[in-house]
This record gives structure tokens, C-alpha cells and sequence, in this order.
């Protein structure tokens, strides 16, 4: 989508836009009240400041769209096909590794109460259950700043990946 369209777009458009970045209430309808942005550069500029602010209710609210790690995420939404592409490289994890992430996961939930969030555009599966494995040793408040931290590069990621200033420069699913 151009910047343009998205400056233009009737805000329960473009909030359905901004909801496949990050699915949390607030920042979606600050995101979608600031326009027109003059560059995506601003527009991802103000979505980060934004993303400063998130809290872990809201954390906790936007996981409710996130899959887990491993699991092939499945159904014809935005959110999904965002997540499938980010988590590619799943496809292609050894059985053993598979198996860690998914021991992992199941740890994770038990241990903070929520699904593990990772960026996972980027990394090889071996390098996700790294992570995995890292932040099971962390307490709640590190793991919690941790993940919002994920959260807030997932989000950005997906902005910059769905609209942009040139047409030449658009990212096509």
C-alpha cells in the first residue's frame, strides 16, 4: 500500500491495516489519528515512540493474535499470512529441532503465562530455539521487557513491509 492510500484510506480501513502490525487497541487508533504522515519514515518513527509506551496488558492482549513459534499458522487474514511468511524458515527445521521449539514453547506458556514471542523474520530455527531457550532462564520482568521489545520489531517490520512512499519500493506478499 502507498503512504498515500493510507493517509487516505477511511480510518476503519486503515485501522485494519495497522492491526495486522501489532493487534494493540490503543496504539492502533493513535497510529490511525495522527495521519497524513509526510514519509513512512515518520509514520514508523511515531508508530516506535508509540510502541515505548506498550505495557505488558498490552503485550498480553496483542499475543492473543500471535501463533506460536513452529506452529503453522493457519487461516486467510492479514495477521496470518504475515505471520506464515515471517516463520518461513520453519519450514525447513530438522524434526529434532521442531520438537525443541515445541518442548520450548509449552515450557515458556507454563513458566510466564503467555506465548513465546520472538522476531522471527530473519532467523534460522536453530537461532529461534536459541533464543527460546535463552529467555526460559529470565525472570518475569526482563522476559515481559523482552518480549515487548519483540513485539514493537514485529510491528515495525510489518509496517515497513506493507506500505511504503514509491511504488517501486512496495514489498508485494
Amino acid at each position: 500500500m502507498l503512504l498515500d492510500e493510507f493517509n487516505r484510506a477511511d480510518p476503519d480501513a486503515a485501522a485494519s491495516v495497522v492491526r495486522v502490525w501489532a493487534a494493540v487497541p490503543h496504539w492502533v487508533d493513535a497510529v490511525v489519528a495522527a495521519r497524513p504522515y509526510r514519509s513512512v519514515d515518520a509514520l514508523t518513527a511515531y508508530a516506535a515512540d508509540l510502541a515505548d509506551e506498550w505495557t505488558v496488558t498490552d503485550l498480553d492482549t496483542a499475543l492473543a493474535a500471535h501463533p506460536r513459534i513452529g506452529q503453522r499458522p493457519v487461516g486467510p487474514g492479514a495477521e496470518a499470512a504475515a505471520s506464515r511468511r515471517e516463520q518461513a524458515s520453519m519450514a525447513d527445521a530438522a524434526a529434532s529441532v521442531a520438537d525443541a521449539i515445541a518442548a520450548g514453547n509449552t515450557a515458556y506458556e507454563q513458566r510466564f503465562g503467555r506465548v513465546f514471542l520472538i522476531r522471527a523474520a530473519g532467523r534460522t530455527p536453530e537461532q529461534l530455539l536459541a533464543e527460546l531457550r535463552r529467555r526460559l532462564q529470565g525472570d518475569e520482568a526482563s522476559e515481559a521487557a523482552e518480549a515487548l521489545g519483540q513485539l514493537a520489531e514485529i510491528a515495525l517490520l510489518r509496517l515497513r513491509s506493507s506500505v511504503t512512499d514509491d511504488l517501486s519500493e512496495r514489498i508485494v506478499p
